[in-house]
């Protein structure tokens, strides 16, 4: 299989994992009301940012050099999960720097062509936020490189023998990449970046601040407890935490006072199917087919997502990721196999002969 047809095969897969994960509470992506509603939360500057202390600190350091040089801000390329802050960072570049933000995505630019576009509109010192850098068309991608590089892009004009490269002279600007998939981007791209961060996931108290910050400017009374409780269930992801901030604000509002305790944050979130431990309905599905149907494992992806009465890919892209980062599944080269961690979460007793054990680095052929 060449290139394109990878990148093309990978792009379907993500593109139906996102539409099967849209309608979760705990899914990493945003759907219509995120955006609306994000925009109304998202910290204004560094100093509103709550969490990635490594990263504030560097991108710090960054943004006020090149405030003293009077020059544009070198390219910043941002990766991690979603949810994490990316385009809320690449927000608070563009207003440190003082210069607008132009926002585009990586499927929206399929031509070289569409990027000669927006490069060519672009004032000086202009930030442009490029989400899902990595599912950019080859063609444009390596556009990109000469853009990022020497600020110039060659356009076509004419077709055949006859065709003409002419110059185009772009004024300095700062892109903003970010990405879910940090690997399938090729090293020629990586390399232009001046800076580079990876976004990791939150912890629970850093959630919490983000809880309090988001529940002040919604208006709604939330306890300490309440904040905790959320934050517990929310996957280390501050747009979840939001999410279900709203949820819970809802419930309260109609089964209770409007008060967010611990134990109406709890109830609520019972009713929303998400556990202690953040796992949703789907979640626990793939964790009750393999355990109850087949033992443990290991099992294969197709027979587990038959099992669940889901498709392969949502399987693969939306429940695995979470299970696998809480060790509570580990995929290996003979199928799915649940650690002892899923088997206690379940609340069901491991059989005798367990496929993996304790961390799961028990040998899988009992050695």
């Amino acid at each position: 299989m060449n290139w394109d047809e990878d990148t093309e095969t990978t792009e379907r897969d993500e593109s139906f994992a996102a539409d099967a994960g849209a309608d979760r509470l705990v899914g990493g992506g945003a759907d219509s009301e995120d955006s609306a509603v994000e925009a109304a939360l998202r910290p204004k500057d560094l100093e509103e940012f709550v969490g990635q202390e490594r990263v504030r600190e560097q991108l710090d350091l960054v943004l006020r050099a090149a405030r003293a040089r009077g020059a544009t801000a070198d390219h910043v390329l941002l990766s991690g999960a979603p949810g994490l802050g990316k385009t809320t960072l690449s927000m608070i570049i563009a207003a440190e720097m003082g210069a607008p933000i132009r926002i585009t995505s990586g499927p929206a630019i399929q031509h070289a062509g569409d990027l000669a576009a927006i490069l060519s509109s672009l004032q000086e010192g202009e930030v442009l936020f490029l989400d899902e850098i990595h599912r950019m068309s080859r063609p444009a991608e390596e556009m990109l490189y000469m853009a990022m590089e020497d600020f110039r892009v060659d356009v076509i004009v004419g077709k055949g023998p006859g065709a003409t490269a002419i110059p185009l002279e772009l004024p300095p600007f700062t892109l903003v990449g970010a990405t879910t998939r940090a690997g399938l981007l090729p090293p020629p791209l990586r390399d232009r970046f001046g800076f580079t961060a990876h976004m990791e996931f939150y912890a629970p108290t850093e959630l919490e601040r983000v809880l309090h910050r988001s529940a002040g400017l919604l208006e709604v009374e939330l306890e300490p407890e309440g904040a905790a409780e959320i934050a517990g269930r929310s996957r280390g992801t501050p747009r979840i935490a939001n999410r279900l901030l709203r949820r819970v604000r809802d419930y309260a509002q109609v089964k209770s006072d409007g008060v967010i305790t611990r134990e109406t944050a709890a109830q609520a979130l019972d009713v929303y199917e998400v556990d202690a431990r953040g796992l949703d309905r789907l979640d626990r599905a793939v964790l009750h087919a393999l355990l109850k149907l087949f033992g443990g494992g290991p099992v294969g992806l197709s027979t587990l997502a038959v099992a669940v009465g889901e498709e392969r890919e949502t399987v693969e892209e939306v429940a695995e990721p979470f299970l696998v980062r809480e060790g509570l599944l580990a995929r290996t080269p003979r199928g799915r196999i649940a650690t002892l961690g899923a088997w206690s979460h379940m609340g069901l007793e491991p059989p005798r002969q367990a496929p993996l054990a304790g961390n799961g680095q028990q040998d899988l052929f009992g050695a």
